[in-house]
């Protein structure tokens, strides 16, 4: 038999022990060979590979290195798509030098991320997206939903975010400045925006852990209602208001929000849209017009996503969606404005993209995230859940480092709103990520 022979049948050996391996691999390199400004170098079994043109200027180049410890890598992402490639990550069949550089590489030729998203993977996105379906957020869906995430443990919580305990986007005036600085500037923006005086009534649709009623009663002397449906944020927000002697200025109650009654002075909503789901929308803005008073504001945070690519989000399961949180979506500005006009008499009246601090923030969790990796394992959460969130914060944060995904402050007005509001200056509302 011959050398070339030989070699033939070494190969289909190989491909026979690695269920099919190589195959999936030369599948995979062939599908992002032409991926523009950037370099990725894979390391396997097989030696190195790279793939990818890099940008004219070095500067604009993104580089990563890929290291495939399991061939099973190339299965899954052939048969799962960007999904698969998440799970990978978790099950630890590979790992990445530059996680966020990757993400923003696929987000950058997103053409490139669509295509791995065809072939076996479209079955599998068939299979993801019937599991969604059955995530609608009922009454009893959304309690579920959320408490797949928000109730994993306040303890694991307080680990990496902020001494708010804000689990949003932060507004950055500069890159190195705290967590902290930054969280409470978000805060005191919003009640800026509000227009907040002594003795107003605030109804606030999602309590996280009661930072922004702590921080709206401490220092402008309102009254905050603020209601969850998270049993671990409840508790431990009741918890904080009670030790800062605060109860008789604050409720956190635990009301899904189209069951919430009365009317307010203000409204704030800060990352909470995304967790109702789009067939939602239109009672969510309902009941923000019902719960005003007439002369009413409410201020409305939220991530969004670009306008022509939110029905195709809309049809898809990424990774967030599948293993983070369930039930979600991110909507767009127009959607929003769309349901605004279909379900309430609200105008808007200031919008802010906040967006490039979300990059911030998220960096920021992720490095104390890691840096308490003992504490956390401690915990109880294992190696696999420890990646898994690395991946999520990664995967996000190289969302909003692309302007792919986006954070905005809208601020709306019931219509005898007619006091003309003038803004401070508010400076920058962000450093660029």
């Amino acid at each position: 038999m011959n050398r070339e022979l030989l070699d033939s049948a070494a190969l289909s050996g190989a491909q026979a022990r690695d269920g099919g391996g190589h195959w999936f691999r030369k599948r995979l390199l062939a599908q992002i060979a032409t991926l523009r400004d950037c370099e990725i170098v894979f390391h396997d079994a097989l030696g190195e590979t790279r793939v990818g043109i890099p940008a004219a200027r070095e500067v604009d180049t993104l580089r990563a290195h890929v290291r495939v410890l399991d061939s099973e890598f190339y299965r899954i992402l052939a048969l799962g798509g960007s999904v698969g490639a998440g799970e990978a990550f978790r099950d630890g069949l590979w790992t990445c030098d530059d996680l966020v550089a990757l993400v923003r590489i696929f987000v950058r030729n997103r053409d490139n991320l669509d295509a791995m998203e065809t072939g076996m993977a479209r079955v599998g996105g068939m299979l993801l997206r019937t599991y969604h379906s059955l995530r609608r957020n009922t009454r009893l869906g959304a309690r579920r939903n959320i408490a797949e995430h928000y109730d994993l443990g306040n303890r694991l919580f307080r680990l990496f975010l902020d001494d708010n305990l804000m689990y949003s986007c932060a507004i950055f005036a500069d890159p190195e400045e705290s967590l902290e600085v930054a969280s409470t500037r978000k805060l005191e923006r919003i009640c800026t925006k509000l227009d907040l005086h002594p003795g107003m009534r605030i109804v606030e649709i999602g309590t996280g852990w009661g930072g922004f009623a702590l921080h709206a009663t401490r220092h402008h002397d309102v009254h905050v209602t603020t209601t969850t449906i998270s049993q671990e944020q409840h508790d431990l927000a009741v918890s904080r208001v009670r030790d800062a002697g605060l109860a008789d200025r604050v409720d956190v109650v635990m009301h899904d929000f189209r069951d919430l009654e009365g009317r307010f002075d203000r409204l704030v909503s800060i990352e909470m849209v995304e967790a109702i789901g789009p067939r939602l929308l239109d009672a969510y803005f309902r009941k923000i017009a019902e719960l005003l008073a007439d002369d009413g504001l409410a201020l409305v945070q939220a991530i969004t996503i670009e306008d022509h690519r939110y029905q195709q989000a809309l049809e898809s399961v990424d990774f967030i969606k599948r293993h983070v949180f369930p039930g979600c979506f991110i909507p767009s500005i127009s959607a929003m404005q769309a349901s605004l006009a279909r379900s309430s008499n609200l105008r808007l009246t200031h919008l802010e993209d906040i967006g490039p601090s979300y990059a911030l923030t998220l960096a920021e969790w992720r490095r104390r995230f890691n840096l308490a990796h003992a504490e956390v394992r401690a915990l109880g959460y294992s190696e696999n859940f420890v990646r898994l969130w690395n991946y999520y914060l990664a995967y996000c944060e190289g969302g909003f480092r692309e302007r792919s995904i986006g954070d905005v402050q809208m601020l709306f007005a019931k219509p005898g709103n007619r006091r003309p509001q003038y803004l401070p200056d508010l400076g920058a509302a962000s450093c660029i990520a």
